[in-house]
């Protein structure tokens, strides 16, 4: 699936788009902004752009008002589609961010029962309560997302509700070509909802989308999920992937407590070789940020650990998602009222040095040849094992091994990551031989370096070591 084997950036529309924070009626085609960056997501490589909640909503997105309409703070149908498009002619797939456990209580339905109450065709489209009363005075009760009575829960088990979002689901795969969803609160949503959609996602995926990107048509399934058992939901009659909220907190604490044990202990748990790993083989969405935590550059304690962080989210088993901004050390935190300090607006790219590193650290793990092929030590960063070779305090090198496929030779790559100002030494067994650096530019790029054991880490440096 084109999903494994790409960089996905995640764009908030509604802060990136310098929209306002409440919905004004106004319309204004702001999301063109987004078709803008087009070609700077092109040369960074990026392979696929999600786009948080884009319909249209009473203030932040999730509050949904009509899940068939863009947000006028957004522009109309027609925009979005031709920011889809432009991405697109890009070589870069869209998803969408779908909130289907809840809506506004400006939804279309749920004003239809504010209004009738009882007498409303819509009354089962939620879970309510005629002998209760809600917290704003509706004369009924109804069931809130996790207490928040904004935000009215969906009755997944209603098939008229199922219908209407499926109907959605195939509308923007028709009128926008979108490639994918990424499913809000997907720990919340029925399993057998979650089935029904993987049902349409296999039937969408059988069509290729008109102007979309060449090659796999799949139509992928991404789920938020905080905790418990990833597995559960993430199948081959599910979700094809799920946030990986375990190793992202795995991945800043680490360097701020001087432990990279912590980060090595849970990517063992999930893929090491062991019978009790529970994820091998399971794709996860591995991110540094996003739009609901603070920014890698304001929650790392020591400012030169961003670029060895990057480089440990990007040799890691998953599929790294880069948040917008972050990969120019743009910060926020988390805090106060809202979460509008993570969602800012930007007119252009701010690309520097740091930039250019995750860039480069894209090339390695996504990078193509001129036959459209994952160029040497793609392959074992997408789809290898996972192996730990030595952990230290502030070092840790660890193996990701893919066996030949399609004629093709086996890879091994190296990961080798130091998270201390200082230089570095690490001795294992398994770096003796030659290798490539597949980080490596200009003139140093050419050519193997034979190693006997030991490897030389330059202050924050991240290497990745293709054995050849």
């Amino acid at each position: 699936m084109w999903a494994y084997e790409s960089t996905f950036y995640q764009i908030y529309p509604l802060g990136f788009c310098g929209a306002p924070r409440e919905n004004d009626g106004v319309c204004v085609s702001r999301i063109g902004r987004v078709a803008s960056w087009a070609s700077y997501l092109e040369e960074l490589g990026v392979g696929a752009v999600l786009l948080n909640p884009v319909f249209e909503s009473s203030a932040h997105g999730y509050d949904t008002r009509d899940l068939t309409t863009v947000d006028c703070r957004l522009g109309t149908n027609d925009d979005l589609a031709a920011v889809v498009a432009e991405l697109h002619a890009h070589g870069i797939r869209v998803a969408l961010d779908a909130v289907f456990n809840h809506v506004g209580r400006e939804f279309w339905a749920f004003r239809d029962v504010r209004e009738h109450g009882w007498d409303s065709a819509y009354r089962d489209w939620f879970i309510t309560n005629f002998d209760g009363d809600s917290a704003y005075g509706d004369g009924f009760w109804y069931e809130g997302w996790e207490g928040h009575f904004e935000l009215v829960k969906l009755n997944l088990r209603n098939p008229q509700v199922v219908d209407h979002l499926i109907q959605c689901v195939r509308t923007w795969r028709e009128e926008f070509g979108i490639d994918g969803l990424r499913l809000d609160v997907a720990y919340s949503l029925d399993h057998d909802f979650i089935r029904r959609l993987r049902e349409v996602a296999n039937e969408l995926s059988a069509t290729p989308v008109a102007g979309g990107v060449p090659g796999d048509a799949s139509f992928v399934l991404i789920g938020e999920t905080l905790h418990g058992d990833y597995s559960q939901i993430v199948n081959d009659s599910m979700l094809h992937s799920c946030t990986n909220y375990e190793c992202y907190k795995g991945l800043y604490s680490s360097f701020n407590s001087h432990n990279m044990f912590e980060i090595a202990h849970s990517l063992h748990r999930q893929f090491g070789g062991d019978p009790w790993c529970i994820y091998r083989g399971l794709h996860l969405l591995s991110f540094a940020d996003n739009h609901d935590v603070s920014r890698l550059a304001s929650i790392l304690s020591d400012p030169g650990c961003i670029r060895p962080a990057y480089g440990l989210l990007f040799g890691m088993p998953g599929i790294p998602c880069v948040y917008y901004g972050s990969e120019w050390g743009q910060e926020g935190q988390k805090g106060g009222g809202d979460d509008w300090a993570l969602r800012p607006a930007f007119d252009e790219p701010a690309p520097n040095e740091l930039t250019a590193w995750v860039g480069r650290l894209i090339g390695a793990r996504t990078g193509r040849d001129e036959r459209g092929a994952l160029t040497p030590g793609a392959r074992a960063l997408c789809y290898g094992s996972y192996r730990n070779v030595q952990i230290a305090s502030e070092q840790l090198l660890f193996e990701r091994v893919a066996e030949g496929w399609d004629g093709q030779p086996g890879e091994r790559v190296l990961v080798a990551v130091n998270a201390s100002g200082q230089p570095a030494s690490v001795q294992a067994g398994e770096l003796n031989g030659s290798f490539c650096d597949l980080l490596a530019d200009g003139a140093s790029a050419a050519g193997a370096v034979a190693l006997n054991g030991a490897l030389e880490l330059a202050p924050y440096e991240t290497r990745y070591l293709l054995a050849c």
